[in-house]
């Protein structure tokens, strides 16, 4: 079972916190007031989910996510029984990440666990997906909850492959430009430059940059190669990403659409506002700001007064003021969310629009820089010839 830690107050009515074993936070609640403890906070314990049983299986990409949700929402909405749908996926799934927890799964479920805590000791699903599952289940209305956690995977999905496509024409023309470059100024230019030594004379000063751009990329062009390799090796290990300046509004933009969405499908699905910031608050860069939200909210401030706080735009939080003061906050945030990813579409539209004709120009430049710093000793020689 999972651990969750919890903090309160004894029946001397003094704080106490600590970490208790239990299959759901509900299940946690409860064990903690047959103690005498009343509640004030429980989550999961983030030093015990790595030791949960199952861990060892890897967390299940966006797309196995997806495919999950919308199968077994499918399959319960026709008539069928949540083992006897899990023993169908079990038998279709082909994937070798899929397949095991799928038969994790079935065995937990026709073990008598609950659904929800057989997701979140399986290590293989986000914690926003057994969370709205565990609501679910308590609620009675599982199979909406899985479609709309299904939306919300497809969602960012969506947005992280606009991304994508959004910075794939720039690469592929920066990677060609530099190999472009790169193989003139280490195989052409070293060749020339042999020439324009023999000739005894002052060197343009186009020429003597390329020449000595050539001679630095012949003796260190491997060790940057290195550089960047261990550069890339070290990001993609400690899963940072390279944040470029001109894709920081657009990234900021959905980053919002995409927390405020998620912190509307789980308030959709009964979970706490503060409970509901810490589970989205994962997929912001800025994890930190959604913490802190969460933090001014669980002591006593309005949610429109904590994004205030926390620096988020005037037109956001007005949104959401007035859908807090209205009673309908989660409606309010899926407007929210749907403005931003208009905002970012705009944007990555107009970016795309533009790449192209300074990427070529970028190129073209390059190119052009040498080879006239090629050609202009060769016409200086001709003249000094006749």
């Amino acid at each position: 079972m999972p651990y969750f830690s919890y903090t309160g107050y004894d029946a001397k009515g003094k704080s106490t916190k600590g970490t208790i074993e239990a299959g759901s936070s509900i299940q946690a609640v409860d064990r903690l007031t047959e103690r005498g403890i009343v509640v004030v906070d429980v989550k999961i314990a983030e030093k015990k989910q790595g030791v949960r049983a199952g861990s060892h299986i890897k967390m299940l990409p966006l797309e196995q996510h997806i495919f999950f949700c919308r199968s077994l929402a499918s399959y319960l909405k026709s008539g069928l029984q949540l083992a006897d749908s899990l023993k169908i996926m079990s038998r279709q799934a082909r994937d070798k990440n899929m397949k095991p927890v799928m038969e994790k799964l079935l065995a937990e479920v026709e073990g008598g666990r609950k659904f929800h805590t057989a997701l979140s000791e399986s290590g293989a699903f986000r914690e926003s997906l057994w969370r709205v599952a565990e609501s679910g289940e308590q609620s009675g209305t599982l199979v909406s909850v899985l479609n709309e956690a299904a939306d919300e995977f497809k969602l960012e999905d969506d947005l992280k492959r606009k991304i994508r496509g959004a910075m794939t024409y720039p690469i592929v023309m920066a990677v060609v430009g530099i190999g472009v470059v790169s193989f003139m100024l280490t195989y052409v230019v070293p060749k020339i430059s042999e020439l324009f030594e023999d000739m005894h004379q002052t060197l343009p000063l186009p020429t003597r940059i390329l020449i000595g751009m050539s001679d630095f990329l012949g003796n260190y062009g491997l060790w940057i190669l290195i550089l960047m390799a261990v550069l890339f090796l070290w990001m993609k290990r400690t899963g940072r990403k390279l944040n470029l300046p001109f894709m920081r509004g657009i990234t900021d933009q959905l980053n919002l659409a995409l927390v405020m969405s998620h912190i509307s499908t789980l308030l959709k699905s009964g979970i706490p506002l503060v409970q509901a910031l810490r589970m989205a608050s994962s997929m912001d860069t800025q994890k930190q700001r959604w913490l802190d939200a969460a933090e001014m909210v669980k002591a006593g401030h309005r949610f429109d007064r904590a994004l205030e706080r926390i620096g988020m735009p005037e037109e956001t939080v007005a949104v959401v003021r007035v859908g807090e003061m209205g009673g309908e906050l989660a409606e309010a945030l899926t407007n929210v969310s749907d403005q931003s990813r208009e905002i970012a579409q705009t944007r990555m539209e107009r970016l795309s629009t533009l790449m192209e004709p300074i990427m070529v120009l970028a190129l073209g430049f390059s190119v052009g820089f040498i080879v006239l710093a090629i050609l202009t000793p060769v016409f200086d020689l001709a003249g000094i010839v006749r």
